[in-house]
This record gives structure tokens, C-alpha cells and sequence, in this order.
């Protein structure tokens, strides 16, 4: 594949991954609302006060990724909140259709939330990343 592509598919996935974690941050505020949120992460064992941790990772880390900040480390701090996702739907079944949501959509966001993170931001980012792995010397 070319670099240009290479650097247009990278793009692509982030604007479309930033995209989602915005809309499911704002889900929670706007639709279920904050308050609705944090009794809902309670019924399900977590801490009422996650419930504004995770809005705001899926907004605040939505909007860097689709400017390409700091991409592969926000990718990666976005990892446990979807992990935490995969384990309220895991019960639900697989397909996500399912009452309660199963757990094949947070899996697959988990999955290319990697990706970009092993990618990083391509070209077409505020602060562009190399192409290089993290952490090589």
C-alpha cells in the first residue's frame, strides 16, 4: 500500500473511531444523562463516580483522536474503558442485538482502538506521529 493511503486509511479510522467514543459520551449525557449514567454503573458494580470518568475519556479522548493528538497514547488509555464495556455486555450473549447488548461490538471497538493505537496519528493529524512502532530506539 502506498504511504498516501496508508496515511488516508489511518485517517479515516480515526475520525471514525474519535467519532464513536464522542457520540457515546455524549449518549450519556444528552440521552441517559449523568445522573441516569452513574446508577447505571452502580446496578452493574462499578462506582457511580466512574460513570464521569468514562464520559469524560469518551469525549476528551474522541476529540484528540479525531485531531490526531497524542494518538496512540489516548488510544491506549481508551482501552479499559471499552474492556470495561465487553465485561457489563459479556453476559448479554454474543451479537449486540441482544437484550442489554452483547459483547461482539465493545470487542470490536477494543480491537481497532489497538490498531490505532499501533498505527498512531499518520500524517493527516495536528501533531502527526511516525510510522516507526512506539518505544523504538
Amino acid at each position: 500500500m502506498k504511504n498516501n493511503q496508508l496515511d488516508i486509511a489511518i485517517l479515516i479510522l480515526r475520525l471514525s473511531l474519535g467519532g464513536m467514543f464522542i457520540a457515546h459520551g455524549l449518549l450519556k449525557v444528552m440521552v441517559f444523562t449523568l445522573p441516569g449514567t452513574v446508577g447505571f454503573f452502580e446496578s452493574v458494580g462499578f462506582p457511580g463516580w466512574m460513570a464521569y470518568a468514562v464520559v469524560a475519556a469518551e469525549i476528551g479522548g474522541g476529540a484528540l483522536l479525531i485531531l490526531g493528538i497524542e494518538t496512540r497514547r489516548v488510544a491506549f488509555a481508551l482501552i479499559p474503558v471499552l474492556l470495561g464495556a465487553t465485561y457489563v455486555h459479556f453476559g448479554n450473549g454474543w451479537v449486540f442485538s441482544n437484550e442489554n447488548g452483547g459483547w461482539e461490538y465493545p470487542v470490536f471497538l477494543t480491537l481497532i482502538t489497538v490498531v490505532q493505537a499501533l498505527l498512531g496519528s499518520g500524517r493527516y493529524a495536528v501533531r502527526a506521529e511516525s510510522m516507526a512502532p512506539a518505544n523504538t530506539v
